[in-house]
């Protein structure tokens, strides 16, 4: 950073943009330079709409999914819904994929991550608890979580937990490549891996 030094404000700007987590980091200086760019009134907008959705967009109290602060969520809500079909995603971009396939009609529910324990992320910081609680009155649970050893992991873990209760428990089936991340699924994988679905 030493290049930078005798521009301090620029510098405290990418030292902010390099906290942001998935921003590669070449592509941080390209930020940098994309906000200096902006005419004042778009950055002000920008500014503002980040500061409206901290304040305004909150998680679900049932699926976790975000949500308006004063409205209710638009799955948990919908009447045309099957609320006794859970499927468990990891985060709420997993939910518009899976949307876009246009053939589950069931509900969801974020569990805000997977185990991973060299990122600090146990189950205590993943909203298993409130998942728990809701699937004992439910038919099944579908895992939508990446086929990678920390999903399965996670999977496991819940299906333990729920070894005394009556319900269905399925995962994805084929179309979904080991270590894959669903959130870059197309379409028809993501329809394939739900309508063959199997029992975990």
């Amino acid at each position: 950073m030493h290049n930078i030094d005798h521009v301090p404000s620029l510098k405290q700007l990418i030292l902010q943009l390099q906290k942001v987590p998935y921003l590669a980091s070449k592509n941080v200086y390209r930020v940098a330079n994309y906000f200096l760019h902006l005419p004042s009134e778009q950055l002000e907008l920008f500014c503002q709409t980040l500061s409206s959705a901290l304040t305004n967009v909150v998680p679900c109290s049932i699926c976790c999914a975000w949500q308006e602060k004063t409205g209710t969520c638009a799955f948990c809500s919908d009447p045309k819904r099957d609320q006794k079909i859970v499927c468990v995603v990891q985060q709420w971009q997993d939910i518009l994929v899976i949307e876009k396939a246009g053939t589950y009609k069931g509900v969801y529910h974020v569990l805000g991550g997977v185990l991973s324990p060299l990122e600090g992320i146990g189950f205590g910081q993943l909203t298993v608890d409130i998942l728990l609680e809701r699937v004992r009155s439910c038919n099944e649970l579908i895992f939508a979580l990446s086929q990678t050893p920390e999903g399965e992991t996670t999977a496991a873990y819940i299906a333990d937990k729920l070894k005394s209760v009556p319900i269905k428990i399925t995962c994805l089936a084929q179309g979904m490549p080991v270590g894959a991340s669903l959130e870059f699924m197309d379409r028809l994988t993501i329809y394939k891996a739900l309508a063959q679905r199997r029992e975990f």
